[in-house]
């Protein structure tokens, strides 16, 4: 086996996981773990601060960023106005996320890293026209749907913790 194929078997199983765990807390009813919620907020926050980093190099890069984190903001609004809140049999509280806003930015984010992926093997197969070809990061496209991730998520849970608020006071009634 050569070095150039341990990488795309590693990440091949990697990104496998991610995708399926993506698909599963964007379908059906999901516990409100506000915990969670607060350490995804943090943790895409600190994302989005280390991919701005990376703008200061290249001001494309952060336009991309920028556009996808307003755009990802304004799906994160869409998205919770299509989240229904419901206590479950148990009496914990639930919440059903809409299965097309998660669906699409899944479809995105899987093309699109299918996309660069298809791009980069060539040259990491040692293929000199395809050796100018820039790292995972380093496209404006790829920031973007990035940064629409980062948004969705940073606006869906702020989101999600303030909605929940309140249904637990309307449920205290």
């Amino acid at each position: 086996m050569t070095p150039q194929m341990v990488m795309p078997l590693v990440m091949a199983p990697l990104m496998a996981l991610v995708v399926w765990r993506r698909v599963r807390s964007q379908f059906g009813r999901q516990p409100v773990r506000r915990k969670r919620m607060l350490a995804r907020i943090v943790v895409f926050g600190a994302i989005g601060a280390l991919l701005a980093l990376s703008g200061f190099r290249d001001l494309r890069l952060l336009e991309g960023l920028l556009g996808g984190v307003l755009a990802g903001a304004a799906l994160g609004l869409l998205g919770l106005r299509l989240t229904r809140f419901e206590r479950g049999a148990d009496g914990a509280d639930v919440y059903l996320p809409n299965p097309w806003v998660g669906g699409v930015l899944t479809a995105l984010l899987v093309a699109r890293l299918a996309w660069r992926f298809m791009v980069m093997m060539p040259a990491a197969a040692g293929s000199a026209a395809a050796a100018s070809a820039p790292p995972l990061g380093n496209s404006p496209l790829t920031l973007l749907v990035f940064g629409l991730l980062v948004g969705y998520y940073l606006c869906y849970f702020t989101g999600l913790l303030i909605h929940h608020r309140r249904f637990q006071r309307a449920q205290a009634r």
